[in-house]
């Protein structure tokens, strides 16, 4: 094994973030740690999944739609490196919001083989956001008249 692949694997192994890749087809191959910690399934659960194990079922149109226009296209509209924030779910039923980053899988002749994504839990950040926001609201709302 060379440096970049023991490299590879323990920042797999030790990234507090989820990684997970999949094929062609949407299929989860690769699911670290971090995405157990993060969504709940262990490896073996889901290993030969589907994403709809983790997209919330009201999105899933929407992703299937954007995964297969990368998947012909071989690129995203989303540059390297952008950071997409969507909602993911998990396995007790809780939803949760996710940050991450898009990597295309291609072999040596730019053929797509998959996706892989880096995902961060964001959901206290975002629920803090969101109360500051309503408390700002309530606080600049004109009194009401009593």
């Amino acid at each position: 094994m060379d440096l970049t692949e023991i490299v590879a694997n323990a920042i797999l192994t030790a990234a507090a973030d989820a990684v997970v890749a999949t094929d062609r087809d949407g299929i989860i191959r690769v699911w670290n740690p971090g995405a157990e910690r993060i969504f709940g399934h262990r490896a073996g659960e889901a290993l030969g999944q589907s994403l709809d194990l983790i997209i919330p079922e009201r999105l899933r149109a929407r992703h299937w739609e954007g995964f297969h226009r990368v998947m012909t296209m071989g690129e995203s509209h989303y540059g390297a490196g952008d950071l997409l924030s969507v909602p993911g779910i998990r396995k007790d039923g809780q939803r949760i919001s996710l940050e991450f980053t898009i990597v295309p899988i291609k072999d040596e002749h730019g053929q797509m083989h998959g996706l892989a994504a880096v995902m961060r839990d964001v959901t206290s950040r975002f629920e803090e956001i969101r109360s500051l926001k309503r408390k700002l609201a309530d606080a600049s709302a004109p009194p009401s008249p009593h």
